[in-house]
Protein backbone atom coordinates (compact mmCIF):
# COMPACT_ATOMS: atom_id res chain seq x y z
CA UNK A 1 0.00 0.00 0.00
CA UNK A 2 1.64 3.21 -1.18
CA UNK A 3 -0.77 5.68 0.43
CA UNK A 4 -0.31 6.40 4.13
CA UNK A 5 -1.61 9.09 6.48
CA UNK A 6 0.89 11.20 8.41
CA UNK A 7 0.41 13.88 11.05
CA UNK A 8 2.45 16.53 12.80
CA UNK A 9 1.52 17.80 16.25
CA UNK A 10 1.87 21.47 17.19
CA UNK A 11 2.26 22.38 20.86
CA UNK A 12 2.83 25.36 23.13
CA UNK A 13 5.00 23.64 25.71
CA UNK A 14 5.87 25.27 29.03
CA UNK A 15 7.71 24.31 32.22
CA UNK A 16 4.74 22.15 33.28
CA UNK A 17 5.90 18.72 32.14
CA UNK A 18 2.69 16.89 33.02
CA UNK A 19 0.57 19.45 31.19
CA UNK A 20 2.82 19.21 28.13
CA UNK A 21 2.65 15.42 28.07
CA UNK A 22 -1.13 15.43 28.53
CA UNK A 23 -1.57 17.83 25.61
CA UNK A 24 0.82 15.84 23.43
CA UNK A 25 -1.02 12.61 24.23
CA UNK A 26 -4.41 14.15 23.43
CA UNK A 27 -3.21 15.38 20.05
CA UNK A 28 -1.41 12.14 19.16
CA UNK A 29 -4.63 10.27 19.92
CA UNK A 30 -6.59 12.73 17.78
CA UNK A 31 -4.20 12.18 14.88
CA UNK A 32 -4.50 8.41 15.22
CA UNK A 33 -8.31 8.63 15.27
CA UNK A 34 -8.06 10.43 11.93
CA UNK A 35 -6.05 7.55 10.53
CA UNK A 36 -2.45 8.75 10.95
CA UNK A 37 0.04 5.89 10.81
CA UNK A 38 3.03 8.08 11.59
CA UNK A 39 2.83 11.03 13.99
CA UNK A 40 5.55 13.49 15.02
CA UNK A 41 5.62 15.95 17.92
CA UNK A 42 7.86 19.06 18.13
CA UNK A 43 11.19 19.85 19.71
CA UNK A 44 10.98 20.34 23.48
CA UNK A 45 7.72 18.41 23.66
CA UNK A 46 8.17 17.66 27.35
CA UNK A 47 9.63 20.94 28.61
CA UNK A 48 10.11 24.48 27.36
CA UNK A 49 10.88 26.52 30.46
CA UNK A 50 13.86 27.92 32.40
CA UNK A 51 17.08 26.45 31.06
CA UNK A 52 18.54 25.40 34.40
CA UNK A 53 15.38 23.39 35.12
CA UNK A 54 15.74 21.68 31.76
CA UNK A 55 18.94 20.04 33.00
CA UNK A 56 17.58 19.38 36.49
CA UNK A 57 14.48 17.65 35.12
CA UNK A 58 16.29 15.64 32.45
CA UNK A 59 15.18 12.01 32.09
CA UNK A 60 16.68 8.81 30.75
CA UNK A 61 15.47 6.89 27.70
CA UNK A 62 13.58 4.66 30.14
CA UNK A 63 12.00 7.61 31.96
CA UNK A 64 8.35 8.74 32.08
CA UNK A 65 8.30 10.61 28.74
CA UNK A 66 9.68 7.77 26.63
CA UNK A 67 7.60 5.25 28.56
CA UNK A 68 4.44 7.24 27.75
CA UNK A 69 5.31 7.55 24.05
CA UNK A 70 6.28 3.90 23.77
CA UNK A 71 2.96 2.90 25.28
CA UNK A 72 1.04 5.25 22.97
CA UNK A 73 2.77 3.90 19.88
CA UNK A 74 1.98 0.34 20.92
CA UNK A 75 -1.63 1.03 21.92
CA UNK A 76 -2.40 2.99 18.76
CA UNK A 77 -0.32 0.81 16.43
CA UNK A 78 1.55 3.78 14.91
CA UNK A 79 5.04 5.04 14.29
CA UNK A 80 5.47 7.85 16.80
CA UNK A 81 8.26 10.42 17.01
CA UNK A 82 8.89 12.12 20.34
CA UNK A 83 10.24 15.24 18.66
CA UNK A 84 12.61 15.91 21.49
CA UNK A 85 12.98 15.69 25.23
CA UNK A 86 15.71 16.68 27.66
CA UNK A 87 17.72 13.47 28.06
CA UNK A 88 20.10 13.05 30.97
CA UNK A 89 23.77 13.28 29.89
CA UNK A 90 27.09 12.37 31.46
CA UNK A 91 28.45 15.88 30.83
CA UNK A 92 28.18 18.03 34.00
CA UNK A 93 25.41 20.68 33.92
CA UNK A 94 24.27 19.58 30.45
CA UNK A 95 21.60 17.35 28.96
CA UNK A 96 20.97 16.12 25.43
CA UNK A 97 18.23 17.42 23.16
CA UNK A 98 17.03 14.01 22.00
CA UNK A 99 14.51 12.76 19.43
CA UNK A 100 13.18 9.20 19.71
CA UNK A 101 11.25 7.20 17.11
CA UNK A 102 8.99 4.39 18.37
CA UNK A 103 7.52 1.62 16.24
CA UNK A 104 3.95 0.24 16.31
CA UNK A 105 5.02 -2.36 18.87
CA UNK A 106 6.33 0.37 21.19
CA UNK A 107 9.97 -0.48 20.57
CA UNK A 108 12.63 2.20 20.07
CA UNK A 109 13.62 2.33 16.42
CA UNK A 110 16.02 5.26 16.60
CA UNK A 111 17.54 7.77 19.01
CA UNK A 112 19.01 11.02 17.69
CA UNK A 113 20.81 13.67 19.75
CA UNK A 114 20.80 17.15 18.25
CA UNK A 115 24.13 17.94 16.60
CA UNK A 116 23.91 21.66 15.78
CA UNK A 117 23.27 23.93 18.77
CA UNK A 118 21.48 27.29 18.59
CA UNK A 119 24.08 29.82 19.80
CA UNK A 120 23.05 33.12 18.20
CA UNK A 121 22.92 36.89 18.55
CA UNK A 122 20.32 37.66 15.89
CA UNK A 123 19.09 40.86 17.54
CA UNK A 124 18.80 42.58 20.91
CA UNK A 125 15.67 40.52 21.50
CA UNK A 126 17.11 37.22 20.35
CA UNK A 127 20.27 36.08 22.09
CA UNK A 128 20.45 32.39 22.83
CA UNK A 129 23.11 29.93 23.99
CA UNK A 130 21.81 26.39 23.69
CA UNK A 131 25.30 25.05 24.34
CA UNK A 132 25.11 26.33 27.92
CA UNK A 133 22.68 23.53 28.79
CA UNK A 134 22.90 21.04 25.90
CA UNK A 135 25.65 18.56 25.06
CA UNK A 136 25.66 17.97 21.28
CA UNK A 137 25.32 14.62 19.60
CA UNK A 138 27.57 13.48 16.76
CA UNK A 139 25.78 10.68 14.89
CA UNK A 140 23.68 10.72 11.72
CA UNK A 141 20.61 8.58 12.41
CA UNK A 142 18.30 6.81 9.93
CA UNK A 143 15.66 4.28 10.97
CA UNK A 144 14.45 1.38 8.85
CA UNK A 145 10.63 1.10 8.89
CA UNK A 146 7.86 -0.43 6.74
CA UNK A 147 7.06 3.16 5.65
CA UNK A 148 10.58 3.69 4.34
CA UNK A 149 13.83 4.88 5.88
CA UNK A 150 13.34 7.85 8.21
CA UNK A 151 16.13 10.36 8.81
CA UNK A 152 16.11 12.25 12.10
CA UNK A 153 17.10 15.84 12.85
CA UNK A 154 16.09 18.65 15.23
CA UNK A 155 15.35 22.35 14.66
CA UNK A 156 18.62 24.30 14.12
CA UNK A 157 19.94 21.30 12.17
CA UNK A 158 17.60 22.55 9.43
CA UNK A 159 20.16 25.19 8.43
CA UNK A 160 22.87 22.63 7.68
CA UNK A 161 22.15 21.02 4.34
CA UNK A 162 25.06 18.64 4.64
CA UNK A 163 23.28 16.73 7.40
CA UNK A 164 20.28 16.07 5.16
CA UNK A 165 22.58 15.10 2.31
CA UNK A 166 24.07 12.50 4.67
CA UNK A 167 20.58 11.27 5.62
CA UNK A 168 19.68 10.91 1.92
CA UNK A 169 22.91 9.01 1.28
CA UNK A 170 21.87 6.63 4.07
CA UNK A 171 18.66 5.95 2.15
CA UNK A 172 16.21 8.29 3.86
CA UNK A 173 12.88 8.83 2.10
CA UNK A 174 11.40 10.71 5.08
CA UNK A 175 13.00 13.55 7.05
CA UNK A 176 11.77 14.55 10.50
CA UNK A 177 12.46 18.12 11.66
CA UNK A 178 10.82 18.69 15.06
CA UNK A 179 11.40 22.33 15.91
CA UNK A 180 10.85 25.36 18.12
CA UNK A 181 11.77 28.05 15.59
CA UNK A 182 11.57 31.52 17.06
CA UNK A 183 9.14 34.10 15.74
CA UNK A 184 12.08 36.24 14.56
CA UNK A 185 13.70 33.54 12.45
CA UNK A 186 10.61 31.50 11.64
CA UNK A 187 8.65 34.18 9.81
CA UNK A 188 11.46 34.58 7.27
CA UNK A 189 13.24 31.23 7.14
CA UNK A 190 11.05 28.35 8.35
CA UNK A 191 9.04 27.48 5.26
CA UNK A 192 11.83 28.19 2.71
CA UNK A 193 14.24 25.93 4.60
CA UNK A 194 11.73 23.13 5.21
CA UNK A 195 10.72 23.10 1.55
CA UNK A 196 14.37 23.26 0.44
CA UNK A 197 15.27 20.16 2.43
CA UNK A 198 12.37 18.30 0.80
CA UNK A 199 13.24 19.54 -2.70
CA UNK A 200 16.99 18.99 -2.67
CA UNK A 201 16.75 15.54 -1.09
CA UNK A 202 13.48 14.48 -2.75
CA UNK A 203 12.12 13.35 0.60
CA UNK A 204 8.88 13.68 2.55
CA UNK A 205 9.33 16.10 5.45
CA UNK A 206 7.50 16.03 8.77
CA UNK A 207 8.13 19.39 10.45
CA UNK A 208 6.31 19.51 13.80
CA UNK A 209 6.80 22.82 15.59
CA UNK A 210 6.16 24.76 18.77
CA UNK A 211 3.86 27.79 18.62
CA UNK A 212 3.30 30.79 20.86
CA UNK A 213 4.82 32.03 24.12
CA UNK A 214 6.66 29.84 26.59
CA UNK A 215 7.63 30.45 30.24
CA UNK A 216 11.36 29.99 29.69
CA UNK A 217 12.34 33.18 31.53
CA UNK A 218 12.69 35.33 28.43
CA UNK A 219 10.61 36.80 25.64
CA UNK A 220 10.72 33.65 23.55
CA UNK A 221 7.87 33.15 21.13
CA UNK A 222 7.75 30.26 18.66
CA UNK A 223 6.61 30.62 15.06
CA UNK A 224 4.59 27.42 14.68
CA UNK A 225 3.39 26.64 11.14
CA UNK A 226 3.97 22.91 11.57
CA UNK A 227 3.99 21.37 8.12
CA UNK A 228 4.08 18.23 6.02
CA UNK A 229 5.93 18.62 2.72
CA UNK A 230 6.01 16.11 -0.13
CA UNK A 231 9.05 15.05 -2.13
CA UNK A 232 8.38 17.70 -4.79
CA UNK A 233 8.46 20.42 -2.13
CA UNK A 234 4.73 21.12 -1.95
CA UNK A 235 3.32 21.92 1.50
CA UNK A 236 0.49 19.41 1.67
CA UNK A 237 -0.64 20.21 5.22
CA UNK A 238 0.00 23.02 7.70
CA UNK A 239 -1.23 23.61 11.25
CA UNK A 240 -3.22 26.66 12.28
CA UNK A 241 -2.09 28.84 15.19
CA UNK A 242 -2.07 27.22 18.62
CA UNK A 243 -1.92 23.57 19.67
CA UNK A 244 -3.33 21.19 17.08
CA UNK A 245 -2.43 18.81 14.28
CA UNK A 246 -1.87 18.86 10.54
CA UNK A 247 -2.76 15.70 8.66
CA UNK A 248 -2.02 14.59 5.11
CA UNK A 249 -2.32 11.51 2.91
CA UNK A 250 1.11 10.68 1.56
CA UNK A 251 1.66 8.72 -1.64
CA UNK A 252 4.94 6.92 -0.98
CA UNK A 253 5.30 6.06 -4.67
CA UNK A 254 5.58 9.80 -5.34
CA UNK A 255 9.11 9.74 -3.90
CA UNK A 256 10.25 7.24 -6.55
CA UNK A 257 8.43 9.19 -9.27
CA UNK A 258 10.15 12.45 -8.31
CA UNK A 259 13.54 10.79 -8.09
CA UNK A 260 13.10 9.05 -11.45
CA UNK A 261 11.94 12.17 -13.27
CA UNK A 262 14.80 14.26 -11.87
CA UNK A 263 17.65 11.87 -10.93
CA UNK A 264 19.83 14.35 -9.09
CA UNK A 265 21.80 11.59 -7.37
CA UNK A 266 23.02 10.37 -10.77
CA UNK A 267 23.96 13.90 -11.77
CA UNK A 268 25.85 14.77 -8.59
CA UNK A 269 29.50 15.66 -9.32
CA UNK A 270 30.65 16.58 -5.81
CA UNK A 271 30.95 14.12 -2.88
Amino acid sequence: MSRRFAAVVQLTSTSDVQRNLAMAEELVRRAARHGAEIVATPENTTFLGPHADKVRLAETLDGPACTLFSGLASELGIHLLLGSFNERATVPDRCHNTSVLFGPDGGRLAVYRKIHLFDVDVSDDLRFRESETIAPGSSVVVAETPLGRIGLSICYDLRFGELYRALRKEGATWLTIPSAFTLTTGKDHWEPLVRARAIENQCIVLAAAQHGRHDDGGLRQSWGHSAIVDAWGDVVAQAADGPGIALAEIDLSRVDQVRSSMPVEQHRRLP
